[in-house]
């Protein structure tokens, strides 16, 4: 069996990762043109290059269908519950960064903190009678935290789009959210809060638990972690 290596399919994110194995003697080269999913690994044998949305690939990781995956901690975070038992984060990659924040309009000049925040979703429930909207696509990491800071008026409206304008078009009060550089949030009218840092994300490696390493991957294995300059986990543990 070979080892398959799942990487994001397009964009920026995929020719970061494609350069940072190359700079570990790791050639990843996608073949056709750039709307087909296909490519090889070069440099080590029975390497399968697999080719998923950034989403998809803790989905696989989780189920053990491929054997390392290069995604962002806030998708792993987010979609594979207990997620540490499931899968190891093996190299971070020092790109791909990005801050899963709370944000608030700018407009709440009282509202600065998490305890502002938390009187402000107690005021709105029982002046509107329903709870203040988060709008957000990550529904797991934005409950657990509210859970931790001890907020509780609230709910969740699921964004899959631009997340930044749901409170402009009123279908939102508050947002969770990945940012880079804020600009995206201040052109919106909208506040990181002083402590609305959820969590910091970059691209990182991950190696699953569940994956079959016997065979020929056991080999690949090793030379894998002699280029990454660190050991890759062998399962199945989950």
């Amino acid at each position: 069996m070979s080892v398959k290596l799942g990487l994001p399919s397009k964009g920026r994110l995929q020719d970061k990762a494609i350069d940072w194995f190359a700079a570990r003697g790791i050639h990843v080269n996608r073949s056709g043109s750039g709307r087909e999913y296909a490519g090889r690994v070069e440099g080590i044998d029975n390497v399968e290059l697999v080719l998923l949305s950034a989403g998809e690939i803790p989905r696989e990781l989780a189920a053990g269908r491929i054997h390392l995956g290069l995604t962002g901690q806030d998708l792993v975070r987010e979609k594979i519950p207990g997620w540490s038992d499931r899968v190891v984060e093996m190299v971070e990659t020092g790109f791909g960064f990005a801050d899963l924040v709370l944000a608030v309009p700018s407009a709440w000049v009282d509202v600065d903190g998490l305890d502002d925040f938390d009187a402000v979703a107690a005021s709105f429930r029982e002046r509107h009678g329903f709870r203040l909207r988060i709008a957000t696509k990550y529904h797991v990491l934005t409950r657990e935290f509210l859970r931790r800071h001890g907020v509780a008026d609230y709910q969740l409206v699921d964004s899959q789009g631009a997340t930044e304008g749901t409170v402009k078009n009123l279908t939102a009060e508050a947002i969770c959210d990945i940012t880079s550089s804020g600009e995206t949030l201040s052109a919106n009218h909208l506040k990181i809060l002083r402590d609305g840092l959820i969590l910091r994300s970059q691209a990182t490696l991950f190696a699953a638990r569940g994956a079959d390493w016997t065979g020929a991957a056991e080999d690949a294995r090793q030379a894998l972690a002699e280029r990454l300059g660190t050991e890759i986990p062998v399962g199945p543990y989950a």
